[in-house]
């Protein structure tokens, strides 16, 4: 994970009747992904996963089981939610080992997130 300053730009825009979503890397990679539009959009910016964003960033957990317990949601749910996190360069996930056992720790990796909407 580099120290660089990391930001997302989601753009939205109007095409035929229908919002159509564009999700740009600015630093770093340069790719832009195109997800399914609007839905993975509003999956995206639920409660939730700020919610998760926030105890990773405050609390640093050191796995996503820890992060469950610190949010009081089951693991399923909170695994399901960095994943999606994690597709949109908003969460990074580190591989370590303690004992036998391999386990992910979530890293926020983004400063800012950009929205723009054009009508």
């Amino acid at each position: 994970m580099a120290g660089k300053t990391k930001v997302r730009e989601i753009t939205i825009t109007s095409e035929r009747g229908t919002f159509a979503t564009i999700f740009k890397k600015l630093y770093g990679e340069g790719d832009d992904y195109d997800f399914e539009g609007l839905s993975a959009l509003r999956n995206l910016l639920s409660n939730e996963k700020a919610r998760l964003l926030h105890i990773i960033k405050t609390k640093k957990p050191v796995s996503i089981y820890q992060l469950a317990k610190l949010s009081g949601r089951n693991f399923k749910s909170v695994s399901d939610d960095i994943k999606v996190l994690e597709r949109f360069g908003f969460v990074d996930l580190i591989e370590e080992k303690s004992g036998k056992r391999e386990r992910l720790k979530p890293v926020v990796v983004i400063d800012s997130l950009i929205l723009n909407i054009k009508v």
